[in-house]
């Protein structure tokens, strides 16, 4: 159970704290807080008691885990959590919330980057293999898929969801849902094409990206997809489309004009 711990940081009792963790100068681990193994937590960075961190995650100084929601109906003695899985990094000055409901959690995936100043708000999902550029603010209750990059300065209006396998263009305000496997930006943000370099990096190529390119093509034309051949990201699309938005999706941008 090696572990290096710097001789000014504060570690609260009732910790659970993996092997292999190394803490840095003026760092706190408060009550309660679960961390699994080789996690790296840097000089002054607070991981707080309602936090549940997997193994292989680090945290650059300044970092928060865990908050108060910023919720101004939020009662302080709730239990609520932060949970986030194995191998992600998380750099200066970034923060995340934990959940407003009683036993409920925000939730981050694993593999995800997150950029300096970056910002997670109460109740949010973010999947997997996910990055966050600098000063990138999601609000309360978003859904945020697989494999999605978020530019920098992108904030995102509370209770919308982000589809896997897209791409936000830099300071694009989202009010809306972004489909999945897409690019989208501009003020008003639409959507502009397929993730082509995203897809292409996933190994979404061939016969399968051209059947998302037909499905990109119909929504488009406000056309339904549903005879299309059902490969695994169509099938994933027509599952997210089905499901019911709770602040509508934005539109394409329309290039005859």
């Amino acid at each position: 159970m090696a572990q290096n711990i710097h001789p000014t940081a504060y570690i609260a009792p009732n910790v659970e704290l993996g092997d292999n963790s190394t803490i840095g100068p003026f760092a706190v681990i408060e009550s309660g807080a679960v961390l699994g193994h080789s996690c790296q937590i840097g000089a002054h960075a607070v991981v707080h008691g309602h936090v549940k961190l997997g193994s292989g995650n680090i945290l650059h100084p300044h970092a928060v885990l865990g908050g108060l929601p910023q919720d101004t109906g939020f009662k302080p003695e709730t239990v609520s959590w932060l949970k986030i899985g194995d191998n992600n990094v998380f750099r200066e000055g970034f923060t995340a919330h934990r959940a407003t409901k009683v036993d409920s959690e925000t939730l981050i995936g694993s593999g995800c980057y997150f950029m300096n100043n970056s910002h997670v708000a109460h109740d949010c999902t973010i999947g997997n293999n996910t990055i966050f550029a600098n000063n990138v603010a999601i609000g309360g209750h978003v859904e945020v898929g697989n494999n999605v990059f978020m530019g920098g300065a992108v904030v995102v209006h509370q209770f919308c969801r982000v589809g896997s396998y897209a791409i936000v263009q830099g300071t694009t305000g989202l009010n809306m849902d972004v489909i999945p496997f897409m690019l989208i930006g501009g003020r008003p943000a639409r959507h502009y094409r397929l993730n082509t370099v995203g897809l292409r990096r996933a190994g979404i190529t061939g016969d399968r990206y051209n059947v998302l390119s037909s499905a990109f093509r119909l929504l488009k034309n406000k056309q339904n997809i549903d005879d299309l051949e059902e490969t695994p990201e169509v099938k994933h699309l027509k599952e997210w489309l089905a499901l019911k938005s709770k602040r509508g999706t934005h539109g394409f941008i329309d290039i005859t004009k």
